[in-house]
């Protein structure tokens, strides 16, 4: 397994990292991504050790806090060999105090995130959205106030915008709190948005990409195919209306390329698709997810090799899409591309 450094932090992480949303899965969306219990969450946790797989990410969303207790549960007796990211922000109840990032929200939220995961202290804590309502500063100082406490070592967020992680890196510089090193972010061969603002910003400032859904919410499993039903055992069936859009045409354009490097190279549509994430600026961990022992090993034969640099170029052609305004003149325009050239 291959460690990277998180963003520009000294926190080093797999390239590979487990996401824990199908623990104690319950719900329409939860639900249908899987309901491991304690039992089989053990087994994938040991199974991810051995592939040196030791940061396992979830949300105090994910099943209520489900999820949280039975990663706790399959962790218990070797908290000092994984790493555990875990998320807060968005609604836990209908109640003034149950969603946000203010002081008091967040105080609750890892106090309750801590019982939940068994331990005390949290390696990384990601903001799951941003709050508009809370003052960037009650944010950094509240998380600064919880770093020095011991309970939590590093933080991050997810799904922000590329103003609204600046404005609070710069709040952070100005304030000496602690900076955000991650961000978890969509991003896919179907989805490439991230390479837009959120890509260029992150190497500008040190932020790291954890990336979920790197298989485009179950669509680039090798199971979908231009022409052909959608599977019955699919999730999608369930879960489509919550994933990010993708245009079909693009998509089984992309699958038939991945289709043919898989028939060349032996590999599988998951590993090819999870592979070239891992070669692009930027990302630290790729978020894998399994419901069972065989999907996990799947995913994880994704390291350890490199697409060629063919390979490579068939994918990223299959796969661009036009920049929406303004970063497509920086991508079609000599004088706009000398002043700020892709880093892609």
């Amino acid at each position: 397994m291959e460690y990277r450094n998180l963003g520009a932090s000294g926190l080093r992480v797999p390239v590979l990292s487990f996401g824990a949303g199908t623990f104690g899965g319950s719900g329409p969306l939860f639900g249908a991504w899987g309901n491991t219990d304690a039992e089989e969450a053990r087994r994938l946790v040991d199974i991810c050790l051995e592939a040196g797989v030791n940061l396992f990410d979830t949300a105090d969303v994910y099943s209520g806090g489900a999820s949280e207790e039975v990663l706790g549960q399959a962790i218990r007796g070797r908290r000092d060999a994984v790493l555990i990211s875990t998320k807060t922000a968005l609604p836990m109840g209908e109640g003034p105090q149950d969603w946000g990032a203010s002081r008091a929200r967040l105080i609750r939220a890892i106090e309750a995130a801590l019982r939940r995961l068994g331990t005390d202290y949290i390696d990384l804590l990601q903001l799951h959205a941003f709050d508009a309502s809370t003052p960037v500063e009650e944010v950094l100082s509240t998380l600064a106030g919880l770093v020095t406490a011991g309970k939590i070592r590093y933080v991050g967020v997810s799904n922000f915008a590329g103003w609204e992680l600046m404005k609070s890196l710069a709040a952070a510089e100005r304030r000496g709190y602690p900076r955000y090193v991650a961000h978890q972010v969509y991003y896919s061969l179907a989805g490439r948005d991230y390479e837009w603002e959120l890509m260029p910003l992150g190497a500008d400032q040190g932020v790291g990409a954890l990336v979920w859904s790197p298989l485009a919410w179950g669509r680039l499993t090798g199971k979908i195919r231009r022409g052909q039903p959608l599977p019955e055992a699919s999730r999608l069936h369930q879960t489509a209306q919550y994933g990010p859009p993708v245009d079909d045409e693009k998509l089984f354009d992309i699958v038939e390329v991945l289709d043919a490097i898989a028939t060349e190279t032996g590999r599988t549509v998951p590993q090819i698709a999870i592979n070239w994430l891992l070669g692009r600026p930027t990302v630290s961990s790729v978020i894998i997810g399994a419901r069972n022992e065989a999907q996990l090993r799947q995913n994880l034969g994704a390291v350890g090799w490199s697409l060629s640099k063919d390979e490579i170029e068939r994918l990223d052609a299959v796969s661009t899409v036009t920049a929406p305004y303004p970063y497509f003149p920086y991508r079609r325009q000599e004088g706009f591309a000398r002043l700020n050239p892709p880093i892609v």
